[in-house]
């Protein structure tokens, strides 16, 4: 019996979340949307959301007085992630996972609550990702990496094997992250940088090599 979930979330992000949903559900009938949530839904989100047959069914703090039960949040920002996360645990909710069924994911490839792997991702061996893990379309990480909470990777980038990304580490589309390499909390890798040695905590980088 598919279980009810809700996307936090009504931007495109969370739409894409949606769309995600239907493609598991295409494989085995596991979720059913009861809904977005918004605090503050613009009048063209609301309408997309409407065609694909859902609905937004309120804000954070309306959703966390029901009964809980399973969310997903479909925001790109890291630190929105967290902020989202602690508020709806304390409510007593749990963050489902997802995992497209066009993502390979290999052995011992520990994915937390929250996480979202989209379609074309690849994730190799000895892999840990923490909570709310988003990874996007055709993404690459390599083996023994560690992605710690609320870490974003855009579509196209590649974090090489050996990786450690600490959290709330957002990599840029088609970025590249060499081997053996640390991505200190909070920074960002531009689209399109190649990074070639660590990169501190709150840093931002671009470029090739990046600085």
């Amino acid at each position: 019996m598919p279980e009810p979930i809700v996307i936090i979330g009504a931007g495109g992000h969370g739409r894409e979340v949606e769309h995600l949903i239907r493609a598991i559900n295409a494989v085995r009938p596991t979720w059913t949307v009861s809904g977005f949530v918004d605090d503050a839904p613009t009048a063209a989100a609301t309408a997309l959301v409407r065609r694909l047959g859902s609905d937004i069914i309120g804000g954070l703090d309306e959703i966390r007085t029901r009964p809980p039960g399973a969310y997903v949040i479909g925001i790109g920002d890291g630190a929105a992630r967290r902020r989202i996360d602690a508020l709806m645990s304390e409510s007593g909710w749990w963050a489902a996972v997802l995992v497209h069924p066009a993502a390979t994911i290999g052995h011992d490839v520990e994915l937390g609550p929250g996480s979202i792997v989209c379609a074309g991702v690849t994730a190799t061996t000895n892999i840990n990702c923490g909570r709310h893990v988003h990874l996007s379309r055709t993404c690459a990480i390599g083996h023994d990496s560690t992605l710690e909470d609320y870490v974003t990777v855009h579509p196209l980038a590649s974090v090489s094997g050996t990786v450690h990304l600490h959290a709330g580490v957002t990599i840029g589309t088609t970025a590249a992250v060499l081997q053996n390499l640390t991505v200190g909390a909070g920074s960002v890798v531009g689209a399109g940088a190649v990074v070639v040695n660590d990169v501190p905590a709150g840093r931002t980088v671009k470029g090739v090599p990046a600085r």
